[in-house]
Protein backbone atom coordinates (compact mmCIF):
# COMPACT_ATOMS: atom_id res chain seq x y z
CA UNK A 1 0.00 0.00 0.00
CA UNK A 2 1.49 3.29 -1.11
CA UNK A 3 0.66 6.26 1.04
CA UNK A 4 1.95 9.82 1.00
CA UNK A 5 3.04 10.87 4.46
CA UNK A 6 2.73 14.47 5.57
CA UNK A 7 2.30 14.19 9.33
CA UNK A 8 3.82 11.79 11.89
CA UNK A 9 2.36 11.17 15.33
CA UNK A 10 4.96 10.55 18.05
CA UNK A 11 4.44 9.20 21.57
CA UNK A 12 6.36 7.70 24.48
CA UNK A 13 4.75 5.07 26.64
CA UNK A 14 5.52 2.76 29.55
CA UNK A 15 8.37 3.30 31.98
CA UNK A 16 10.57 6.25 31.13
CA UNK A 17 14.15 5.60 30.06
CA UNK A 18 17.09 7.99 29.67
CA UNK A 19 17.47 8.74 25.97
CA UNK A 20 13.78 8.97 25.13
CA UNK A 21 14.17 12.71 24.60
CA UNK A 22 17.11 12.13 22.28
CA UNK A 23 14.89 9.81 20.23
CA UNK A 24 12.08 12.40 20.17
CA UNK A 25 14.59 14.97 18.93
CA UNK A 26 15.96 12.67 16.23
CA UNK A 27 12.53 11.68 14.89
CA UNK A 28 11.39 15.30 14.83
CA UNK A 29 14.49 16.64 13.10
CA UNK A 30 14.65 13.82 10.58
CA UNK A 31 10.96 14.30 9.77
CA UNK A 32 11.50 18.04 9.32
CA UNK A 33 14.42 17.28 7.02
CA UNK A 34 11.93 15.29 4.93
CA UNK A 35 9.40 18.16 5.04
CA UNK A 36 7.02 16.23 7.28
CA UNK A 37 5.12 17.63 10.25
CA UNK A 38 5.29 15.98 13.65
CA UNK A 39 2.50 15.90 16.23
CA UNK A 40 3.63 14.96 19.72
CA UNK A 41 1.11 12.96 21.72
CA UNK A 42 1.43 13.64 25.44
CA UNK A 43 0.97 10.92 28.11
CA UNK A 44 1.26 7.96 25.75
CA UNK A 45 -1.83 6.07 24.66
CA UNK A 46 -3.92 7.91 27.24
CA UNK A 47 -3.03 11.14 25.48
CA UNK A 48 -4.03 9.60 22.16
CA UNK A 49 -7.47 8.87 23.56
CA UNK A 50 -7.71 12.32 25.16
CA UNK A 51 -6.39 14.15 22.07
CA UNK A 52 -3.45 15.68 23.92
CA UNK A 53 -1.66 16.76 20.78
CA UNK A 54 1.18 19.31 20.51
CA UNK A 55 3.24 20.35 17.48
CA UNK A 56 6.90 19.38 17.46
CA UNK A 57 9.54 20.99 15.30
CA UNK A 58 13.29 21.46 15.15
CA UNK A 59 13.02 24.57 17.32
CA UNK A 60 11.10 23.16 20.27
CA UNK A 61 13.17 19.97 20.55
CA UNK A 62 16.37 21.95 21.03
CA UNK A 63 18.15 21.42 24.33
CA UNK A 64 16.48 18.12 25.24
CA UNK A 65 19.08 15.57 24.12
CA UNK A 66 20.76 15.66 27.55
CA UNK A 67 17.55 15.43 29.59
CA UNK A 68 16.33 12.24 31.25
CA UNK A 69 12.69 11.18 31.26
CA UNK A 70 10.42 12.22 28.40
CA UNK A 71 9.10 15.66 27.51
CA UNK A 72 6.03 13.93 26.04
CA UNK A 73 5.24 12.31 29.40
CA UNK A 74 4.02 8.77 29.94
CA UNK A 75 0.98 7.22 31.64
CA UNK A 76 -0.79 3.91 32.08
CA UNK A 77 -3.90 3.47 29.96
CA UNK A 78 -6.02 0.40 30.79
CA UNK A 79 -8.81 1.61 28.49
CA UNK A 80 -6.48 1.40 25.48
CA UNK A 81 -6.47 -2.38 25.92
CA UNK A 82 -10.24 -2.51 25.21
CA UNK A 83 -11.83 -2.63 21.78
CA UNK A 84 -13.58 0.67 22.50
CA UNK A 85 -10.28 2.30 23.36
CA UNK A 86 -8.57 1.03 20.23
CA UNK A 87 -11.47 2.22 18.07
CA UNK A 88 -11.29 5.68 19.65
CA UNK A 89 -7.53 5.80 19.03
CA UNK A 90 -8.06 5.06 15.32
CA UNK A 91 -10.75 7.74 15.14
CA UNK A 92 -8.54 10.36 16.80
CA UNK A 93 -5.60 9.59 14.52
CA UNK A 94 -7.78 10.07 11.45
CA UNK A 95 -9.32 13.29 12.74
CA UNK A 96 -5.85 14.70 13.46
CA UNK A 97 -4.73 13.81 9.91
CA UNK A 98 -1.86 11.73 11.27
CA UNK A 99 -0.47 9.64 8.42
CA UNK A 100 2.03 7.54 10.41
CA UNK A 101 2.83 6.79 14.03
CA UNK A 102 6.15 6.32 15.84
CA UNK A 103 5.99 4.84 19.33
CA UNK A 104 8.89 4.84 21.80
CA UNK A 105 8.82 2.37 24.69
CA UNK A 106 9.06 -1.24 25.75
CA UNK A 107 7.08 -4.45 25.62
CA UNK A 108 3.73 -2.99 26.72
CA UNK A 109 4.10 -0.10 24.30
CA UNK A 110 4.68 -2.47 21.41
CA UNK A 111 1.73 -4.64 22.39
CA UNK A 112 -0.47 -1.60 22.10
CA UNK A 113 1.12 -0.59 18.80
CA UNK A 114 0.69 -4.09 17.40
CA UNK A 115 -2.99 -4.14 18.39
CA UNK A 116 -3.49 -0.71 16.86
CA UNK A 117 -1.79 -1.79 13.64
CA UNK A 118 -4.45 -4.47 13.15
CA UNK A 119 -7.19 -1.82 13.05
CA UNK A 120 -5.77 1.19 11.26
CA UNK A 121 -4.23 1.58 7.83
CA UNK A 122 -1.43 3.96 8.76
CA UNK A 123 2.17 2.71 9.10
CA UNK A 124 3.46 2.24 12.67
CA UNK A 125 7.11 1.99 13.69
CA UNK A 126 8.49 1.26 17.16
CA UNK A 127 11.67 2.45 18.89
CA UNK A 128 12.80 0.27 21.84
CA UNK A 129 13.39 2.24 25.05
CA UNK A 130 13.57 0.35 28.34
CA UNK A 131 16.31 0.07 30.94
CA UNK A 132 15.69 -3.70 31.15
CA UNK A 133 17.22 -4.32 27.68
CA UNK A 134 14.90 -7.30 27.26
CA UNK A 135 13.10 -6.56 23.98
CA UNK A 136 13.32 -9.34 21.42
CA UNK A 137 14.71 -8.30 18.04
CA UNK A 138 17.35 -5.85 19.20
CA UNK A 139 20.69 -6.22 20.95
CA UNK A 140 20.20 -2.93 22.75
CA UNK A 141 17.43 -0.72 24.08
CA UNK A 142 17.59 2.99 24.87
CA UNK A 143 18.29 3.70 28.53
CA UNK A 144 20.14 0.52 29.40
CA UNK A 145 23.66 1.95 29.48
CA UNK A 146 22.61 4.91 31.64
CA UNK A 147 20.88 2.53 34.03
CA UNK A 148 24.02 0.40 34.39
CA UNK A 149 26.15 3.45 35.11
CA UNK A 150 23.65 4.70 37.69
CA UNK A 151 23.71 1.34 39.47
CA UNK A 152 27.50 1.16 39.45
CA UNK A 153 27.84 4.66 40.87
CA UNK A 154 25.35 3.95 43.65
CA UNK A 155 26.80 0.57 44.57
CA UNK A 156 30.37 1.87 44.69
CA UNK A 157 29.15 4.13 47.51
CA UNK A 158 27.29 1.29 49.21
CA UNK A 159 30.48 -0.77 49.14
CA UNK A 160 32.25 1.88 51.25
CA UNK A 161 29.74 1.32 54.04
CA UNK A 162 29.77 -2.46 53.55
CA UNK A 163 33.55 -2.52 53.90
CA UNK A 164 33.60 -0.21 56.91
CA UNK A 165 31.18 -2.42 58.85
CA UNK A 166 31.96 -5.85 57.35
CA UNK A 167 28.39 -6.20 56.20
CA UNK A 168 26.67 -8.29 53.56
CA UNK A 169 24.55 -6.10 51.30
CA UNK A 170 21.71 -7.37 49.14
CA UNK A 171 21.26 -4.90 46.30
CA UNK A 172 18.01 -5.12 44.36
CA UNK A 173 17.99 -3.84 40.79
CA UNK A 174 15.25 -3.75 38.18
CA UNK A 175 14.40 -6.77 36.05
CA UNK A 176 11.13 -8.68 36.53
CA UNK A 177 11.64 -11.23 33.78
CA UNK A 178 15.20 -10.72 32.55
CA UNK A 179 18.48 -10.27 34.38
CA UNK A 180 20.42 -7.98 32.05
CA UNK A 181 20.68 -5.16 34.59
CA UNK A 182 21.56 -7.51 37.43
CA UNK A 183 24.18 -9.60 35.62
CA UNK A 184 26.00 -6.69 34.00
CA UNK A 185 25.92 -4.23 36.88
CA UNK A 186 26.76 -7.04 39.29
CA UNK A 187 29.72 -8.01 37.15
CA UNK A 188 30.87 -4.39 36.96
CA UNK A 189 30.60 -4.00 40.74
CA UNK A 190 32.33 -7.25 41.61
CA UNK A 191 29.31 -8.88 43.25
CA UNK A 192 29.89 -12.28 44.82
CA UNK A 193 26.45 -13.58 43.86
CA UNK A 194 24.08 -12.44 41.11
CA UNK A 195 20.52 -13.74 41.11
CA UNK A 196 18.67 -13.47 37.81
CA UNK A 197 15.18 -14.63 36.72
CA UNK A 198 16.70 -16.89 34.06
CA UNK A 199 18.03 -19.21 36.78
CA UNK A 200 15.81 -21.25 39.13
CA UNK A 201 16.25 -22.92 42.54
CA UNK A 202 19.07 -20.66 43.65
CA UNK A 203 18.44 -20.38 47.40
CA UNK A 204 20.23 -23.57 48.45
CA UNK A 205 23.37 -22.45 46.69
CA UNK A 206 23.08 -18.99 48.25
CA UNK A 207 22.88 -20.65 51.66
CA UNK A 208 25.97 -22.72 50.86
CA UNK A 209 27.81 -19.60 49.84
CA UNK A 210 26.88 -17.81 53.06
CA UNK A 211 27.88 -20.78 55.18
CA UNK A 212 31.32 -20.94 53.61
CA UNK A 213 32.19 -17.39 52.62
CA UNK A 214 30.47 -15.31 55.31
CA UNK A 215 32.64 -16.94 57.98
CA UNK A 216 35.41 -14.64 56.87
CA UNK A 217 33.38 -11.69 58.17
CA UNK A 218 34.28 -9.70 55.06
CA UNK A 219 31.98 -7.35 53.21
CA UNK A 220 30.08 -8.91 50.33
CA UNK A 221 27.64 -7.79 47.67
CA UNK A 222 24.75 -9.91 46.40
CA UNK A 223 22.83 -8.56 43.42
CA UNK A 224 19.19 -9.54 43.04
CA UNK A 225 16.94 -8.84 40.05
CA UNK A 226 13.56 -7.73 41.41
CA UNK A 227 11.79 -10.70 39.79
CA UNK A 228 13.75 -13.31 41.78
CA UNK A 229 12.19 -14.96 44.85
CA UNK A 230 10.06 -11.95 45.72
CA UNK A 231 13.01 -9.55 45.62
CA UNK A 232 15.99 -8.76 47.84
CA UNK A 233 14.02 -7.95 50.97
CA UNK A 234 12.16 -11.28 50.91
CA UNK A 235 15.40 -13.20 50.35
CA UNK A 236 17.22 -11.36 53.12
CA UNK A 237 14.36 -11.95 55.57
CA UNK A 238 14.59 -15.68 54.92
CA UNK A 239 18.32 -15.71 55.60
CA UNK A 240 18.63 -13.44 58.62
CA UNK A 241 17.29 -16.07 61.03
CA UNK A 242 19.42 -18.80 59.47
CA UNK A 243 22.62 -16.77 59.62
CA UNK A 244 22.36 -14.53 62.70
CA UNK A 245 26.15 -14.11 62.75
CA UNK A 246 26.02 -12.26 59.41
CA UNK A 247 25.25 -8.55 59.38
CA UNK A 248 22.79 -8.33 56.50
CA UNK A 249 21.49 -5.11 54.95
CA UNK A 250 19.23 -4.52 51.94
CA UNK A 251 19.28 -1.66 49.46
CA UNK A 252 16.53 -1.40 46.84
CA UNK A 253 17.71 1.05 44.20
CA UNK A 254 14.22 1.43 42.72
CA UNK A 255 13.36 4.27 40.35
CA UNK A 256 16.75 5.95 40.66
CA UNK A 257 17.75 3.50 37.91
CA UNK A 258 15.41 5.15 35.44
CA UNK A 259 16.51 8.72 35.97
CA UNK A 260 19.44 10.92 35.10
CA UNK A 261 21.04 12.42 32.06
CA UNK A 262 21.57 9.77 29.35
CA UNK A 263 25.08 8.57 28.62
CA UNK A 264 26.69 9.26 25.25
CA UNK A 265 25.92 5.67 24.23
CA UNK A 266 22.21 6.14 24.88
CA UNK A 267 22.14 9.51 23.13
CA UNK A 268 23.81 8.03 20.05
CA UNK A 269 21.62 4.91 19.98
CA UNK A 270 18.47 7.01 20.41
CA UNK A 271 19.56 9.32 17.60
CA UNK A 272 20.28 6.41 15.27
CA UNK A 273 16.98 4.73 16.12
CA UNK A 274 15.04 7.97 15.56
CA UNK A 275 16.56 8.51 12.14
CA UNK A 276 16.05 4.85 11.23
CA UNK A 277 12.38 5.03 12.24
CA UNK A 278 11.77 7.86 9.79
CA UNK A 279 13.76 6.03 7.11
CA UNK A 280 11.51 3.01 7.68
CA UNK A 281 8.45 5.16 6.96
CA UNK A 282 10.11 6.65 3.89
CA UNK A 283 10.72 3.12 2.62
CA UNK A 284 7.11 2.11 3.15
CA UNK A 285 7.74 -0.16 6.14
CA UNK A 286 5.07 -0.67 8.79
CA UNK A 287 4.54 -2.84 11.85
CA UNK A 288 8.26 -2.96 12.56
CA UNK A 289 10.58 -2.04 15.42
CA UNK A 290 13.96 -0.41 14.90
CA UNK A 291 16.86 -2.08 16.66
CA UNK A 292 20.47 -3.16 16.56
CA UNK A 293 21.62 -6.53 15.29
CA UNK A 294 25.38 -7.08 15.53
CA UNK A 295 25.91 -3.34 15.71
CA UNK A 296 23.86 -2.55 12.60
CA UNK A 297 20.37 -1.06 12.26
CA UNK A 298 17.82 -3.83 12.02
CA UNK A 299 14.04 -3.91 11.54
CA UNK A 300 12.10 -6.54 13.50
CA UNK A 301 8.36 -7.19 13.03
CA UNK A 302 6.44 -5.79 16.00
CA UNK A 303 4.54 -9.04 16.33
CA UNK A 304 7.84 -10.84 17.05
CA UNK A 305 8.92 -8.24 19.58
CA UNK A 306 5.62 -8.79 21.37
CA UNK A 307 5.38 -12.58 21.19
CA UNK A 308 8.99 -13.45 21.97
CA UNK A 309 11.14 -12.61 24.98
CA UNK A 310 14.85 -11.88 25.21
CA UNK A 311 16.85 -13.29 28.12
CA UNK A 312 20.44 -13.27 29.30
CA UNK A 313 22.67 -15.67 27.38
CA UNK A 314 23.59 -18.61 29.66
CA UNK A 315 27.16 -18.44 28.32
CA UNK A 316 27.47 -14.89 29.62
CA UNK A 317 26.32 -16.02 33.07
CA UNK A 318 29.11 -18.60 32.97
CA UNK A 319 31.56 -15.88 31.91
CA UNK A 320 30.61 -13.84 34.96
CA UNK A 321 31.20 -16.87 37.16
CA UNK A 322 34.54 -17.75 35.59
CA UNK A 323 36.17 -14.41 36.38
CA UNK A 324 35.27 -14.36 40.02
CA UNK A 325 31.59 -13.55 40.32
CA UNK A 326 29.83 -16.49 41.92
CA UNK A 327 26.54 -17.05 40.08
CA UNK A 328 24.44 -20.03 41.22
CA UNK A 329 23.60 -22.23 38.26
CA UNK A 330 21.08 -25.06 37.92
Amino acid sequence: MEQKIKTIGLLTSGGDAPGMNAAIRAVTRMAAHNDWYVIGIESGYQGLLDKKFIPLNSYNVRGIIQRGGTILLSARCPSFKTQEGLNLAVKNLKEANIDALVVIGGDGTFRGANDLAQLCDIPIVGIPATIDNDIYGTDYTIGYDTCLNTVVEAVDKIRDTASSHNRLFFVEVMGHEAGFVAINSGLACGAEIILVPEQKNQMDKVRSFLAERAKSNKSNLIFVAEGVEGGAMAIADKLKDEFPQVSIRVTVLGHIQRGGSPTSKDRIAASEFGVAAVHALMEGKSGVMVGYENGKIHYEPLKNAVKMHRQVDPDFIKTAESIGTFTPLD
